[in-house]
């Protein structure tokens, strides 16, 4: 298999998923979702649904819709991450280890969580010279102009990063948890990085973060300042052209994510 066609598949298997979508309807975290018969069952059971139709297909159709579209954004992510993972080590002469990172805290019960983040990169690992003074510059450049310390950056050893296909959420709880992500990271001599694929990030949430001394790069692929560009950071500091992959297999992901899609809005489909 080709690098591209592997690459490929890694974003692939996770939009796949999405197809068997199915809505829980409040049966529980490990319910495996309900079939449009079993909708309906439960529906007719319920005298106040059944009063209002509420059991009809399309409202299953509609369930099924709206969770599996948040799917399909969030799988789109998971797969996306896995490639950039992949990316990392083969262009930078990475091992699993190296592009993986995680930390624990302590929690008020006395016990502790393992957080992760979605890539990593330790200056030390990069096996080629100038790929290692390529993204030390960077990182420097990158550093300096959300005004990190000079002390800070010249103690510096890589750089950790968060993936995701855009980022619009308001979700308090996430940007709080990404903020202390942020901070962590400084402690063990990391720059963090957002990767944004898309252009989609809400304005506040990338002046928080860049308060918060997050370098954010966001998916302009027309955008040449590898400071700022996600597409610019991969193909001049990276050194993997992640904009013309896509762009070169976009017939085959607008398929899939439509194969995906027509099933998610057919209430028979299973």
């Amino acid at each position: 298999m080709s690098t591209d066609a592997a690459y490929l598949e890694l974003v692939l298997q996770s939009i796949r998923a999405c197809a068997n979508y199915k809505p829980k309807f409040g049966q529980g975290v490990k319910s495996a979702g309900l079939t449009l018969a079993q909708f309906q069952e439960l529906y007719r059971k319920d005298s106040f649904y059944s009063w209002f139709g509420l059991d009809n297909p399309m409202m299953y159709a509609a369930h099924r819709a709206a969770g599996g579209m948040t799917s399909v954004y969030r799988q789109i992510g998971a797969g996306c991450e896995r490639l950039f993972r992949a990316v990392l080590k083969d262009s930078l002469g990475l091992a699993d280890d190296d592009v993986v990172w995680s930390y624990q805290v302590f929690l008020p019960s006395g016990k502790t969580q393992t957080l992760h983040l979605d890539g990593r990169v330790p200056l030390e690992k990069i096996p080629d010279k100038e790929k290692r003074k390529r993204l030390r510059a960077w990182m420097k450049k990158s550093a300096k102009a959300i005004g990190v310390e000079e002390s800070v950056i010249s103690n510096l050893t890589g750089v950790i990063f968060e993936v995701r296909q855009g980022y619009k959420s308001k979700d308090a709880k996430r940007q709080n948890a990404d903020i202390a992500n942020a901070a962590t990271a400084y402690t063990k001599a990391y720059l963090p990085c957002v990767i944004v694929l898309s252009k989609q990030i809400d304005a506040d949430i990338l002046s928080r973060y860049s308060t918060a001394k997050w370098i954010v790069l966001t998916g302009d692929k027309d955008n040449k300042d590898a400071s700022t560009s996600t597409y610019a950071f991969m193909r001049d500091v990276i050194g993997y052209d992640l904009a013309a992959f896509l762009e070169r297999n976009s017939k085959t992901l607008r398929d899939e994510v439509e194969s995906v899609l027509k099933a998610l809005l057919d209430p028979e489909a299973t």
